[in-house]
């Protein structure tokens, strides 16, 4: 891209001192034990600005092993882990630290603001993602050449300022609306959670009140018995209610299975063949998603037992995560179902809707996650166990209303979600615009009398042919350090360079 007047590309290896890191002896107690020298991780990174490290090492450390000290007011990334294949954390440390193996650290040379390279690693995190990620390994890491080789624009030095503050400061803004949106989203789970249970167990003000409910409601359980539910200890519900064991208001219950691979067909086929995925959150079959079939002879003979047809309900007994349960649509006459899923066919004295909201439910689902065993970190809920389990079974009538009256709560739910997920998607979107407009020249106007960024860059690369072309490296050896260093507030900029720049507003 053309940068403006007064920019000029740099080396992203080329604007400061670089760091690596590495790990102390865990099996060296002096290592580790009550040291002061902090440690700074992965697992640190997450903020701007970072405020402590999880782990201190001893001086001892910084002596004996691979770690340097790298000075405060240092900019941090993480280059080795995971979450490479979606973002690359990058953070501000103003104290001396160390680093784990798995980060690099820059102390950006004098004319280039700190806070002006965490900003571009940032802005050109997508292409820091594309162009500098090491091949065939397991790990997602950064290859280091690949990354010092990166070119950025570089601004003069007093433009550098008025950018950053004022990247910071429609940020701020729009983090803060972000958060507030977090928040609105952390409060429709509780939501949710509630209308179903409220539903599911009768507390609801349009049907009874705490004092309607009634001891006898188990005595339809009286003589069976089960291994993993304790039908006397299931709490009262009200009058006309009863617990019921789903094997004895259900037509049948049965769990799906899986044909070979070359009998299921992507995208088209005879019969649509549902597995877990297909199944959302908010209780909805969706075979848009990776659909996949079977053909008519699979269908009736080796996956007879699995068929299913509308108003079936299906649930997974297979997870992380359990609970993921929808009514069959009447997209298709009949469909059938992988092993991880169980249908439930409603009796004569419940409704399909009313048994999917009562599986929904995080009472009774409770219920069915305790019985579960875990296997590799894989959860499963036994076929027989489904047949035991308890469901509260109100009048039929009472079943319509409260189906009805829970569908509407929770289509406001649902609305509600997508407009958190809309807005976010916004967020996000204005923030790479911002940093767009940044790193472009259009977010603050330019001053011609700013000295060029070029002249800067001659100076480094003068003041390094002095030294002898490569950069002194850091010592290793303990040394006093210096208290911890503040890192100025945004505006704090302005008392060193000034400013008459006009920011411009960005909606929110």
């Amino acid at each position: 891209m053309e940068l403006p007047t007064g920019w000029a590309w740099a080396r992203l290896g080329d604007l400061g001192v670089w760091y690596g890191g590495g790990t102390p002896a865990k099996n060296r107690p002096e290592f580790w034990m009550d040291g002061s020298t902090p440690w700074l991780s992965p697992k640190d990174m997450g903020p701007e600005v970072i405020s402590a490290t999880q782990n201190h090492i001893t001086e001892a450390a910084v002596a004996g092993s691979a770690v340097r000290i790298v000075p405060s007011g240092s900019v941090a990334i993480v280059v080795r882990s995971g979450i490479l294949e979606r973002i690359i954390p990058v953070s501000l440390v103003p104290f001396e630290t160390t680093l784990n193996q798995d980060m690099k650290a820059i102390r950006a040379h004098e004319g280039i603001l700190p806070r002006w390279i965490a900003w571009s690693l940032r802005a050109f995190e997508r292409q820091i993602l594309r162009d500098c990620r090491k091949a065939g390994t397991t790990v997602a890491s950064l290859a280091t050449d690949a990354l010092m080789d990166l070119r950025v624009p570089l601004a003069p030095i007093s433009e550098q300022y008025r950018i950053v503050d004022a990247i910071e400061d429609h940020l701020s803004r729009l983090d803060a609306a972000t958060e507030s949106m977090a928040g609105a989203k952390r409060r429709i789970k509780p939501f949710t959670t509630s209308v179903l249970d409220r539903a599911a167990l009768g507390a609801s003000l349009a049907t009874c009140s705490e004092q309607d409910a009634v001891d006898d409601s188990q005595h339809l359980l009286t003589g069976l018995s089960s291994k993993r539910f304790d039908y006397a200890a299931l709490p009262p519900l009200p009058e006309g209610w009863f617990w019921r064991r789903s094997a004895d208001v259900c037509e049948f219950i049965s769990s799906g299975s899986t044909p070979k691979a070359h009998l299921m067909h992507p995208g088209n086929g005879d019969v649509p063949f549902l597995k877990v995925y297909n199944i959302t959150q908010d209780g909805r079959v969706d075979f848009t998603n990776k659909p996949t079939y079977i053909d008519r002879d699979t269908h009736e003979n080796q996956l007879k037992r699995s068929r299913v047809r509308p108003g079936d309900v299906l649930t997974n007994i297979v997870g992380p995560p359990l609970g993921k349960t929808a009514v069959v649509p009447e997209d298709h006459p009949e469909w059938n179902i992988n092993q991880a899923i169980v249908a439930f066919r409603a009796g004569p004295e419940v409704q399909p809707e009313w048994l999917a909201l009562v599986l929904r439910s995080p009472f009774v689902l409770s219920m069915l996650q305790k019985t579960a065993k875990a296997t590799a970190g894989q959860f499963n809920v036994a076929l027989s166990t489904c047949r035991e389990l308890p469901l509260p079974v109100p009048p039929m009538d009472v079943q319509l209303a409260l189906v009805a009256q829970s569908a509407e709560l929770l289509e406001v739910s649902d609305r509600f979600a997508a407009q958190v997920a809309s807005v976010s998607l916004r967020a996000q979107n204005l923030r790479r615009s911002v940093l767009r407009r940044a790193f472009t020249g259009s977010l603050v106007p330019q001053d011609p009398e700013d000295e060029p960024a070029s002249a800067l860059l001659d100076r480094i690369r003068a003041e390094r042919e002095a030294q002898g072309a490569k950069p002194k490296r850091a010592a290793r050896r303990p040394r006093k350090r210096a208290a911890p260093e503040t890192l100025p507030p945004p505006s704090a900029s302005s008392t060193h360079i000034p400013t008459d720049a006009v920011q411009q507003e960005l909606p929110l």
